[in-house]
């Protein structure tokens, strides 16, 4: 038997390494930006305090997002939730015949289908 000594990256460090990499992406570009303001002559603290007020915006937009999406995940487990109590047990009842009298009298019955030996019309191929 051959071993294969490669080794395989999961998804999770595959995810973990794609993270990174934006979260990397995202502070070149932050030190590009705040280099670039710089440059045209803004003061480095009035630039500092401009990307935290920029940063804070785009977290409180992923949370109001995140709030307002569990927000419709609540509602849908309740409805569902209330749907499921409000149904009556009646309405799923199994609709096959009780008896084999009932199950003769449906529609299209073949007794060769039910193996229904005591029919006078049962064949045994």
């Amino acid at each position: 038997m051959i071993m294969n000594l490669t080794t395989r990256i999961s998804k999770a460090e595959r995810v973990g390494r794609w993270l990174a990499r934006g979260w990397r992406g995202y502070l070149h570009s932050e030190r590009e930006v705040s280099g670039w303001l710089v440059a045209q002559g803004l003061p480095a603290p009035i630039v500092s305090t401009l990307l935290w007020i920029v940063t804070l915006a785009v977290v409180v937009g992923l949370l109001y997002t995140a709030f307002w999406l569990a927000l419709l995940l609540v509602f849908a487990v309740v409805a569902t939730w209330t749907a499921d109590k409000n149904r009556s047990d009646g309405e799923f009842a199994l609709q096959y015949p009780a008896t084999i009298e009932e199950l003769r009298n449906t529609p299209g019955y073949d007794p060769s289908l039910h193996e229904d030996t005591s029919h006078e019309m049962y064949r045994d191929d």
